[in-house]
């Protein structure tokens, strides 16, 4: 995987999230933060699980240090925490152009909460945190469904459609 092909990846994981994000708005602050079956709990809660695990990964690949968790208390609306969500991808963008195609073959190396030492190659990581936000969003989207708020759809053929 070449960094042009994470770029496109990562174009797409900020386009999808936008449109959650956008959905999102039309909720009531109590909506935001009601309890639901996921397992993160709120839309919030699950929107700030995403969040953290871009910072954290990126963290992780770009200076090789573990962050600590972000809580929900942090983002009292959405407006907090798409503020931060749009920092974030500013440094991840930033982060990304840093990166040449060499780059992307290296090893990352990290310790599990648990204590358990990991190997990874970049391009892995990196393509885990778009994977995982895929996981999350679909929750997210089943979230705002549930609130009778469907975001639509977000696959990457339409993403590829709007990018035309």
């Amino acid at each position: 995987m070449d960094i042009k092909d994470i770029k496109l990846i990562y174009d797409y994981n900020y386009w999808a999230t936008k449109r959650l994000i956008t959905t999102a708005a039309r909720l009531s602050v109590e909506q935001f933060i009601a309890p639901t079956h996921f397992p993160h709990g709120s839309l919030r809660g699950t929107f700030t699980h995403l969040l953290d695990a871009e910072y954290g990964w990126r963290m992780l690949c770009q200076q090789g240090i573990e962050t600590k968790d972000m809580t929900e208390d942090e983002f009292p609306t959405l407006d907090a925490l798409e503020i931060r969500w749009l920092d974030e991808e500013v440094a991840m963008r930033a982060y990304l152009n840093s990166l040449k195609d060499e780059d992307m073959t290296g090893i990352t190396r990290y310790t599990t909460p648990s204590g358990l030492k990991r190997e990874r190659v970049l391009w892995h990581c990196l393509y885990h945190v778009t994977n995982h936000s895929t996981q999350h969003r679909s929750e997210a989207a089943a979230i705002l469904t549930d609130l009778g708020h469907s975001p639509g759809d977000f696959d990457f053929s339409m993403f590829m459609l709007e990018k035309k």
